[in-house]
């Protein structure tokens, strides 16, 4: 019976101790403004088809995932896929959120984009996930990309 007593006062002791542990910081607002300029500077090198330094954004074993294919692993094989990509004449992407602690942050947005496949223009609207994990020059560059789109897949 003792033991059904103590039960509720090590549970106690437990949660008490765990909420005293110092705990990581949460983005600053200079993370945040790195962050949306890192954003903003991705879609801006889409546009250009720059791929050499797009590919700079991304850590160097980054983890690319898009939708209807396999994953793609490391800034090689990331530039090798966006050099296959249809030509792109606007992208903009829209951030619903950033959030994170310590060197580890995440976005979560949408983005519109206008490509040619085929010689027809495409309008594309979807949404993405990143992972973006800062590093020691401040840069916040991206570890894990997934996005996907909300149009059908044609038939």
């Amino acid at each position: 019976m003792r033991l059904c007593k103590a039960v509720p006062i090590f549970a106690t002791l437990s949660l008490a101790v765990t909420a005293c542990q110092p705990g990581v910081a949460p983005l600053s607002d200079e993370d945040i403004a790195a962050i949306r300029a890192a954003s903003d500077s991705w879609a801006e090198l889409v546009v250009a088809g720059d791929w050499a330094a797009m590919v700079e954004v991304y850590t160097e074993d980054a983890t690319f995932m898009p939708p209807n294919e396999a994953t793609v692993q490391g800034r090689a094989d990331l530039q090798a896929w966006m050099e296959a990509f249809p030509a792109i004449s606007a992208a903009n992407l829209t951030i619903q959120e950033i959030d994170g602690y310590g060197d580890i942050a995440y976005v979560r947005g949408t983005y519109a984009m206008t490509l040619t496949i085929a010689g027809v223009e495409v309008h594309d609207t979807g949404k993405y996930i990143e992972i973006r994990r800062k590093q020691a020059d401040g840069s916040w560059p991206l570890a894990v990309d997934i996005f996907n789109s909300d149009l059908p897949v044609p038939d």
